[in-house]
């Protein structure tokens, strides 16, 4: 796991100042070593910060020259195949000298063996990687099937001194003398719709981010002319999902359990191939749960687990994963943090993000990877889990809106939906207290009135897209910019051949895993300078978890089945079988108590009105009624403190 960075440009006399910038402003990423390499006849410069994981030698640094010196790379990730692939080109070139053991080496000559789209095909594993191809002057830009490595791209500048520019995090891009710093309205619309700003766009104007599974191909003449030519595809989740679709297994379930258990046995070993010391978290849910016992069951040695908890009873889930490690034998590690400590992250994190992001589980997150970085270098997690086996509370509320709602006629929806909503969420969350089985349910009153705001969808999407939106009309409280289009809306791809819960899953898969759950933790574990490693999104289990049939995933009101199954053959029912908590902090309770001064700053009316983003009354009215405890605004709220945090921090 590193950080790459570089650029093309016209003129050479700022090249060396500028990478040194650019690789300083992400050096967190890679601590090890800090490397550049330059043309200044072609007008390519790469910049690299190095975590050292396999081969810590300097052997490993980069950029890397391909033997032949006709390639250099600069490389982000882990190709967990990358000894068979040596093998394999052993096979092919007998006279080849190996200075190195590292994957960045195997990478260099697959790429100089059988060229770009071949070997993304070969690869298994996690990356973003810039290439310079010296004979047929050409720049090559690529990142993995899933999306688990950022990178961004864009031109900036203008005239001779117009630059193209990449990197894994924005502030490399923004370090460069040439990057303009121009917001891109229409993208605030889709983080205040879904805590993040989706690809390919990003908060700047003509700035983007490489889609999954795709790669970008800029000749010397491109270059010269400063174009910028479209992203070629060499891996679909779409095609991938519908081909499993309709290549469903025919064998018993029995049969397909064991076949994917030996899947997750199989990825979760190449992933914990290391040359410095591993761990896992454990939130004591099942994906966590199934990837430290299977990682337990192919270790001799105690693998080491890590876990946060918090004091609030209702957001504490340490205890849980406390008697899971317990059981597997694993060398745990557990930290409670106060409501301090999370709070004094959130100076950071417009650094550690970037660009607006606001999904709040991103203080626990980096709070866990922080505590894991005092004990090992790499950490193995459980995310992709609730994607690929329909695991998220959402797919079952889907499920039961169609049950109870889809055949009433929709004047009488409307008609229930007003009497939900004339009864505010702090009633609602009185009113629980004498339902029996309700009584622990977090946020009632706010769940009623999404609920409600559902009842008056059309179709089941529809459904799907109210409860993931945190904002329903985004584009009411801001000044200027337009909500821009995504696989949700415009580019929603063709599903008729799909069912409702997998209609769902293949668009999370498109967008929420890799645009939330993968940024979160990319930026949490790189800001504290860990590698973390998901054993859920090796391509090949992505392929067979479609080929089996929905009913193995989804039974009787319960997602993620067949993983259940596999998780009880290792760890004790009572012990995982709960309700579906994400990974949360109180933060209602927080915005109107200790960070209610925080808060009140940002959301000035008078600092709103000059910054000329968001209407002003329209916030002022949102955040009057949370304070008041009338409603709970507390995830539309975040969404826009996050934005107010962030341009403070980086305009």
């Amino acid at each position: 796991m590193c950080g790459i960075t570089g650029f093309y440009s016209k003129t050479s006399s700022t090249f060396n100042n500028a990478i040194l910038k650019m690789n300083s402003a992400i050096s967190h990423r890679g601590p090890d070593n800090s490397g550049s390499w330059q043309d200044k006849n072609s007008g390519i410069v790469f910049g690299h910060q190095r975590l050292s994981i396999l081969d810590l030698s300097s052997a490993g640094n980069q950029p890397m020259l391909s033997n032949s010196e006709r390639f250099i790379i600069t490389y982000n990730g882990e190709i967990y195949n990358h000894l068979d692939i040596r093998n394999e080109i052993k096979k092919k070139n007998l006279n080849l000298k190996w200075k190195s053991s590292t994957d960045t080496e195997t990478l260099l000559e697959a790429l100089e063996l059988w060229g770009v789209e071949e070997t993304l095909k070969k690869t298994v594993g996690m990356f973003a990687f810039a290439l310079w191809d010296k004979k047929n002057r050409c720049l090559t830009l690529a990142r993995d099937r899933i999306g688990e490595k950022p990178l961004y791209y864009g031109w900036q500048g203008s005239g001779i001194n117009k630059v193209f520019l990449f990197g894994s995090e924005l502030k490399a891009l923004k370090a460069h003398p040439e990057f303009s710093k121009d917001i891109n309205h229409n993208a605030i619309a889709l983080q205040l719709r879904h805590n993040y700003i989706p690809d390919p766009y990003s908060i700047y104007k003509n700035i983007f981010k490489l889609l999954p599974g795709h790669y970008l191909e800029l000749t010397e003449n491109d270059l010269k002319k400063n174009l910028l030519t479209s992203p070629k595809i060499y891996w679909s989740l779409t095609k991938t999902a519908f081909y499993g679709k309709i290549n469903q297994l025919t064998l018993s379930e029995n049969n397909i359990q064991n076949n994917l258990e030996n899947l997750l046995k199989l990825s979760i070993k190449k992933q914990m191939i290391s040359d410095v010391p591993l761990g896992a978290f454990l939130s004591g849910g099942i994906d966590s749960s199934i990837v430290v016992a299977l990682m337990q069951s192919q270790s001799n040695n105690p693998i080491k687990t890590f876990t946060i908890g918090f004091n609030e009873y209702d957001y504490d889930e340490a205890k849980h994963a406390k008697k899971i490690a317990k059981h597997l034998h694993t060398e745990h590690t557990e930290l409670y943090i106060s409501s301090k400590e999370a709070l004094d992250v959130i100076p950071k994190l417009p650094s550690i993000y970037d660009e607006p992001f606001s999904d709040s589980s991103q203080i626990p997150s980096f709070l866990l990877s922080q505590l894991t970085k005092k004990n090992v270098k790499v950490a193995l997690s459980g995310d992709g889990g609730d994607e690929l086996f329909c695991g998220y509370n959402r797919y079952i509320s889907t499920e039961n809106w169609s049950k109870k709602f889809s055949s009433l006629p929709i004047r009488l929806r409307k008609s229930l939906a007003f009497i939900i909503q004339s009864i505010s969420p702090n009633r609602w969350n009185q009113l629980i207290k004498f339902l029996p089985g309700l009584n622990k349910n977090l946020n009632f009153g706010h769940k009623m009135h999404k609920g409600a705001s559902a009842l008056e969808a059309k179709s089941l999407l529809d459904v799907y897209y109210i409860l993931i939106s945190q904002l329903q009309n985004p584009n009411d409280i801001l000044i200027k910019g337009k909500e821009l289009g995504t696989f949700f809306t415009e580019f929603r791809p063709e599903l008729h051949k799909f069912n409702d819960h997998e209609k769902m899953m293949v668009l999370d898969l498109l967008s929420y895993l890799p645009n939330d759950i993968l940024v979160k933790v990319d930026r949490s574990s790189m800001a504290s300078s860990l590698e973390t490693r998901v054993p859920f999104l090796d391509h090949e289990l992505i392929e067979y978890a479609w080929k089996i049939p929905h009913l193995y995933k989804f039974r009787q009101g319960k997602g993620k089945r067949i993983l259940r199954q596999i998780l009880n053959n290792y760890v004790p029912k009572n012990l995982t079988e709960r309700p579906k908590k994400g990974f949360g902090i109180p933060l209602d309770i927080w915005l109107r108590g200790p960070l209610k001064d925080w808060a009140e700053n940002l959301l000035n009316e008078k600092k709103l009105l000059q910054q000329g983003y968001f209407n002003p009354l329209l916030i002022r009215n949102k955040w009057n009624e949370h304070i008041s405890n009338k409603k709970n605004w507390q995830y539309s709220l975040w969404n826009v403190l996050m934005f107010q945090a962030w341009i403070e921090t980086n305009n």
